[in-house]
């Protein structure tokens, strides 16, 4: 639950920062900005487990580039439609739906670099303690 807090203040500061750029609008731009984060906070949440469970995806889990398309097409389209329904306005949306995931999905590649080192660490700090054990 960590890794999906951590991601989501990231995700969060981002999705402020775009929405408001591209409305203009402090009220709709933070509107947005808390809608579709949380969304895809959620969908995170969930990515995350399918990566975990599905024999398929886990055996895949280390290919950081895989695993951030497949959730940049979860993120592409959930920034669209939240954009597109509170403005009406498809051309912001697909803006909102270009630009903020790009920089998100840029920024999930290397959340997910620095949680597979701290995993790492983590695995190497275990093996350490159980030869010294043993």
């Amino acid at each position: 639950m960590a890794k999906t807090i951590t991601f989501a203040v990231i995700h969060f500061s981002i999705a402020t920062l775009v929405a408001f750029a591209l409305t203009g609008d402090f009220l709709l731009g933070s509107l947005i900005a808390i809608i579709e984060p949380s969304i895809n906070t959620v969908a995170f949440y969930f990515h995350e487990k399918a990566w975990q469970k599905v024999p398929f995806l886990k055996s895949r889990e280390s290919m950081t580039k895989t695993k951030t398309i497949s959730f940049a097409i979860i993120h592409f389209n959930v920034a669209f439609a939240v954009t597109y329904a509170l403005t009406g306005d498809a051309f912001i949306g697909g803006l909102m739906a270009t630009i903020e995931p790009a920089i998100n999905s840029f920024a999930y590649f290397f959340h997910e670099k620095a949680w597979g080192n701290k995993n790492k660490d983590k695995n190497t700090v275990h093996s350490i303690d159980q030869a010294i054990c043993a």
